[in-house]
């Protein structure tokens, strides 16, 4: 069968991106040139470059054309992230970032909810307990890269800086916070899925809906064996994420 045409502008204009002929920030030929190059209608070409847009390879604003979207850099995922010492100026995020303090922000609404059957599933706990829910945006230098709520138990932080939001963000992340309350994490799980984008995850990330993202659901767990907080989901756009990991096997 044959391929639509607009499909194979578009994957031609994606080939001509990735070897460089268009680099980023570059502005494309215009509608009529790119009309008489393919021999095609308008129409056509402005399905081939909502494919693209829709991929976030390239933008389109007002006066200014359509650009080559520039690529965020490729992040990865490292199984120590979470090692970072209490307290120091740093979290899991500036860590796989690779970011300072100062290049960190956080967009933060906090709520108090009770456990829904799914919550109540992760926390092993009751449907209808009551939990505080933190809904972040993380940003590197003002790029929003990752989106979480994080739920932790309203009886651990009631009265605490841990429910003021005041106070992020918190140097040490979520293990430190843990600690002031005198919670001590013994193991984090993490369950990783991935798929296409929310209306709501797409504009927050500010990628085409045609960008998948990885999604994964991370869960902090006290020396006691109580679920102490989970993180459901936290978002990261998935073309630009590697997650690693390192499994030591015993010699013997």
């Amino acid at each position: 069968m044959a391929q639509p045409e607009y499909q194979r502008i578009a994957a031609d204009l994606r080939r001509r991106i990735s070897s460089g002929e268009f680099g980023p920030g570059e502005r494309l030929p215009i509608l009529p040139a790119l009309c008489e190059e393919y021999g095609v209608s308008e129409v056509t070409v402005r399905n081939a470059l909502g494919l693209l847009r829709n991929e976030g390879v390239i933008e389109s604003r007002a006066r200014a054309g359509t650009r080559v979207r520039p690529r965020p850099p490729v992040h990865r995922m490292a199984a120590d992230r979470y090692r970072a010492a209490p307290g120091a100026k740093s979290t899991p995020f500036t860590r796989d970032q690779g970011i300072g303090w100062s290049e960190y922000r956080l967009d933060k609404r906090f709520e108090k909810v009770q456990a829904d059957t799914e919550l109540a599933a992760l926390f092993e706990c009751e449907a209808g307990e009551r939990l505080l829910a933190r809904h972040f945006v993380f940003y590197d230098n003002d790029v929003p890269t990752q989106l979480s709520t994080s739920y932790v138990r309203w009886s651990d932080v009631a009265g605490t800086p841990v429910a003021d939001p005041i106070h992020e963000p918190w140097p040490g992340g979520t293990r430190a916070q843990l600690a002031s309350l005198g919670i001590t994490v013994a193991r984090i799980t993490e369950s990783f899925t991935c798929g296409m984008p929310s209306e709501g995850e797409a504009a927050a990330l500010r990628i085409g809906s045609g960008v998948p993202v990885l999604r994964y659901t991370r869960r902090h767990i006290a020396d006691s064996g109580r679920v102490v907080e989970v993180a459901h989901p936290i978002v990261r756009r998935g073309d630009t994420t590697v997650v690693d990991f390192v499994i030591d096997l015993d010699a013997s």
